[in-house]
């Protein structure tokens, strides 16, 4: 198109070529994605199980290369292919906007000039002398009345319209004629420059800074497709209607939707699980190009946090663990991060674990949370292998420091577990519209603060969907008064509690308040041990005994079964089922932190008969796990 777009030139416009040409772009990403699932799946994967060596390890550096050129070419053409549909999208309203006025002006009987002025005939009545008005033509005005421009507003008169009843039709005519060029000469002034942004420099090489470049140029892409593509993702639906959406789309649109919009694509509940990990492994790169450009302590810790799981899903599968899947990644709020440990989709087992308090995307979460998930699905294949383990990070899990938590943790931590228990039971329900088995077995899992989470998620309407399972470990209370309280029957609700984890024993905020001195000196002690303070510290205080009236106060209080958020799982009137654990070190007197025992129940090394216990109840097999006396 020229610098001036013409009338004639915008009706005869043939957008549908541009539309080919996206085609030809399309081609190519796809090509490069095709060769780049090559590259990693086959001859990455086959050159690192057959050879060893210096040569081997040259190679393999050369194929991950190769691996991230193709990667950024299906990216950047995909980019490409996006763009140039939206312009013909948008070009095709100008143009179909222009032609419904031209054809207004040949039922009236009207000319269009060339320079897109509109003639009219005479018309209408003079009062005056009785004579027929006299004809003429008007130009397309982005101003003034529906008429055209007002006659004598600049000295505060009356605006005076031409009486000619065709007038007023010529002049809305040409203001549409102008107002669609206008439209069109925007378009393609918007897209010529997100075109000129997606260009690669020659010898170009593949590393950080290109996938910030990349980062830019997706978001600009989105900007200018949000008409043509965003604004039919069925974000208000729900996540089985969202799967027959995508189930109902055309190869082409999952193309281009996967290209543009995989921060979308790969975080929306109810989109096939290998769809979303196949979208959240391209915005993983973007995100992590993105948080490169940035400075601050988040933006750093949660570049640590991709980078780590970025590395885990390039990495050799360890022998015994199925593959690894990305079902969510995020930068919003403390971060988005969802790994599984096999297809959800085709397992018959399927457990969701919800970490705790102080989680947020970041390097510890990818080691040691994803590392709970992993160890869960390990434990899990030695009785079925159709089993799929996940933890979940779909929320902001409270993050406070430790002098704020007495004063805001009974208002501050209900919140950030309620918030979280909508968004968990909108991926559960993702899970069971996708799950591909007649009856899937499901167990949702909370450790510490994520207990409370899992908990308020089974207590609303409907319970947790498609939750046959319930396991609750190191919690400091559900919001429940019982097991019965959680949907699934307290047959079906487990509970781990370490002897020597103080979370399992938090005072209720009522406790709390009354222990006084005990808990404060508590928190002290906890604060400067790296604790989150307050009633943990005091816990902590009271075990270690090294403060007065701390634990023990409340372990001998009138009601033992409170604790922090309601009945105590591991306590008698709960109802739950309690499996056994390890006692685990004590806080402190053991010489390895103030909560060892709090962290060991995933881990095979540290808590066999934990991790054993919570691989049965995960492949349905609750009916055989050692038990253990409530409190």
């Amino acid at each position: 198109m020229t610098a001036v777009l013409t009338w004639q030139r915008l009706r005869d416009l043939k957008w549908s070529e541009f539309q080919d040409a996206a085609d030809g772009w399309g081609e190519v990403s796809n090509r490069a994605d095709a060769a780049r699932d090559r590259v990693s799946n086959e001859m990455t994967n086959q050159l690192a199980k057959s050879q060893k060596g210096e040569a081997a390890t040259a190679a393999l550096g050369r194929l991950k290369r190769l691996d991230q050129n193709f990667e950024y070419i299906y990216t950047e053409c995909g980019l490409v292919r996006t763009t140039l549909n939206s312009l013909a999208f948008e070009l095709s309203g100008a143009q179909r906007r222009l032609k419904d006025a031209l054809e207004d002006a040949a039922n009236l009987k009207f000319t269009v000039r060339a320079d897109g002025s509109v003639s009219y005939p005479a018309g209408g009545e003079n009062i005056i002398d009785g004579k027929e008005l006299p004809g003429g033509s008007t130009n397309g005005s982005s101003v003034g009345t529906p008429y055209g421009p007002s006659l004598g507003a600049s000295s505060g008169a009356p605006p005076l319209t031409n009486p000619n009843p065709n007038h007023a039709k010529a002049q809305a005519i040409a203001d549409r004629i102008l107002r669609a060029v206008n439209e069109a000469q925007d378009i393609d002034s918007r897209f010529s420059k997100i075109l000129d942004r997606l260009k690669a420099a020659p010898g170009l090489t593949v590393d950080t800074k290109t996938w910030t470049d990349a980062a830019v140029d997706a978001a600009a892409v989105r900007g200018a497709a949000d008409d043509y593509l965003k604004k039919d993702i069925p974000h208000d639906r729900s996540p089985a209607e969202r799967r027959a959406w995508w189930t109902s789309l055309t190869q082409e649109q999952r193309e281009e939707y996967l290209a543009v919009y995989p921060n979308e694509i790969g975080n929306l509940d109810g989109i096939p699980s290998d769809v979303r990990d196949t979208a959240n492994r391209d915005n993983l790169q973007l995100l992590i190009g993105k948080l490169e450009g940035q400075d601050g302590e988040k933006a750093r810790a949660q570049l640590a946090g991709l980078r780590s799981i970025d590395e885990q899903l390039r990495a050799e599968p360890e022998k015994g663990v199925p593959p690894m899947y990305l079902l969510g990644i995020g930068d919003e709020g403390n971060g988005r991060a969802i790994v599984s440990f096999g297809n959800p989709d085709t397992s018959r087992n399927v457990s969701a674990y919800v970490p705790g308090l102080g989680t947020s995307l970041d390097e510890k979460f990818a080691n040691n949370d994803v590392q709970r998930a992993r160890d869960t699905a390990k434990g899990a294949m030695r009785y079925d292998r159709s089993s799929a383990a996940i933890v979940w990070l779909g929320y902001d899990a409270p993050q406070l420091p430790a002098e704020k938590l007495i004063d805001n943790a009974g208002v501050m931590f209900e919140r950030d577990g309620k918030v979280g228990a909508v968004a968990y039971n909108e991926f559960m329900a993702g899970i069971s519209a996708t799950n591909q088995n007649p009856d899937p077995h499901v167990t949702a899992i909370g450790h510490s603060y994520g207990s409370f989470t899992v908990g308020q998620a089974a207590q609303r309407d409907g319970g947790i969907p498609g939750a046959d399972d319930i396991v609750l470990l190191g919690s400091p209370g559900t919001g429940a008064d019982s097991a019965e309280d959680l949907g699934v029957g307290k047959g079906h609700v487990y509970v781990g509690a370490a002897d020597n984890d103080p979370v399992t024993m938090l005072p209720s905020e009522d406790e709390s308040s009354a222990l006084g001195a005990g808990v404060v000196g508590g928190a002290s002690v906890g604060a400067s041990l790296g604790l989150v303070g307050g009633p943990i510290g005091g816990a902590v205080g009271g075990l270690a005994g090294g403060v007065a009236g701390g634990i023990a106060g409340y372990m001998s209080s009138e009601d033992e079964s409170q604790l922090w958020f309601g009945t105590d799982p591991a306590h008698e009137d709960f109802g739950a089922k309690r499996f056994k654990v390890d006692d685990g070190p004590r806080p402190v007197i053991d010489g390895q932190g103030p909560t060892p025992a709090h962290s060991n129940y995933f881990n095979p090394e540290k808590d066999s008969e934990s991790a054993r216990n919570i691989a049965k109840i995960v492949t349905g097999r609750g009916h055989k796990i050692t038990t253990e006396e409530p409190r």
